[in-house]
């Protein structure tokens, strides 16, 4: 029993210095490379105080050898943006100029709502409003608004104005949201009317429509064109 205390003390010693040393993190900040070699430290700090017959440089030598690893790529991607490329990525263009860039979220695998859910949390509703959204190497999402939406504005000038409303998808890649026309108190025929006047003529041509905050109908086709790949990230 005195063994497994010493021996606990003594890796978890290791393993605070050790991630002390790997630099001040949070685990949402981590790249992924970075937390698999946390998750492997914890791995491998683990072995010698569950089976007290293995020596304990067995799970000391393997962590001090993923922070000479971990310091190692670390200086690699100081001194070249080729490498950083390689071993972190590169952010991704989720919305720019108002549009979403459809093909970034099925190769990220996010959906439509995972991306509503991180405007909603970065404090904005409409995706009309939105200059850029970029899925950092992190995970997080970082969003840009458009100059004439920066908050604080309109709190500064004293304007009062409505409450804002939460946004109703109405249409995702091709299908209607029956529960949502019923939500928003309309019919097939308004839908139709409103597909209509956006010169849309094939229910499959629309990537997503919904009604936005203030009220207004928004709607991206797929073949909506704009560039997604010239920004330098």
């Amino acid at each position: 029993m005195l063994i497994v205390l010493i021996r606990t003390v003594i890796l978890y010693s290791v393993v605070v210095l050790v991630m002390r040393l790997m630099g001040k993190r949070q685990i949402g900040e981590l790249q992924p490379y970075e937390f698999v070699i946390t998750m492997m430290i914890s791995d491998l700090a683990a072995l010698p105080m569950q089976d007290t017959r293995l020596p304990l440089l067995l799970g000391v030598i393997p962590i001090i050898t993923l922070l000479m690893l971990k310091t190692v790529l670390s200086e690699i991607q100081l001194k070249s943006k080729i490498a950083r490329r390689v071993i972190d990525g590169t952010p991704c263009v989720l919305i720019k100029e108002g549009k979403v860039n459809f093909q970034s979220l099925i190769s990220q695998r996010i959906n439509i709502d995972d991306l509503m859910e991180e405007l909603r949390l970065s404090g904005y509703f409409n995706i009309a409003d939105i200059q850029y959204a970029i899925l950092e190497n992190n995970g997080q999402v970082s969003v840009i608004p458009k100059k004439v939406f920066s908050p604080s504005t309109k709190g500064d000038l004293k304007i009062k104005e409505d409450e804002d409303k939460l946004p109703v998808v109405i249409i995702v890649n091709g299908k209607i949201n029956q529960k949502a026309l019923l939500k928003l108190k309309k019919d097939d025929t308004w839908l139709k009317n409103m597909l209509d006047n956006n010169d849309v003529t094939n229910m499959k041509d629309v990537y997503i429509a919904m009604v936005d905050s203030n009220g207004e109908f928004f709607l991206q086709k797929r073949d909506d064109s704009i560039d997604f790949g010239d920004d330098d990230l």
